[in-house]
């Protein structure tokens, strides 16, 4: 696909913004997590699994700066959700989920014989002495 719009090179780039919302592994598990349903801190801890709940809490403070995620109190509880705008992430989420679970096999088998071919070329090693 190309973009032939000029205005595709700006550092004000809507591009630019977009990757730096979804460069953040945690942000994107996040949003997908609060994509099925509003879910509390520990709970979104549980299910997107191997996040610490410090890293968890400023993604998620993070995602309220951007207007994605909204955060409701009742008493002691906090719970996140999707904001109206964050809802429109769920969909690019989804395609972006499906396309990972269809194509992360053949990458990491590319991964794989790629490391392969750089141990056999680099051939064996031999202790210095």
């Amino acid at each position: 696909m190309q973009n032939d719009d000029p205005r595709a090179q700006l550092v004000d780039c809507p591009t630019r913004l977009a990757t730096e919302i979804l460069s953040d592994k945690w942000a994107v598990l996040a949003l997908f997590a609060l994509s099925r349903r509003p879910r509390r801190h520990g709970e979104l801890v549980d299910v997107i699994g191997g996040v610490s709940r410090k890293v968890l809490t400023q993604t998620l403070r993070r995602l309220q700066e951007y207007g994605l995620v909204d955060r409701r109190t009742s008493g002691r509880a906090v719970e996140y959700s999707l904001s109206e705008i964050g809802e429109t992430l769920a969909e690019p989420i989804e395609v972006l989920t499906r396309w990972a679970q269809d194509n992360s096999a053949a990458i990491v088998e590319f991964q794989e014989t790629a490391e392969a071919a750089r141990a056999s070329a680099s051939g064996p090693r031999t202790p210095q002495g």
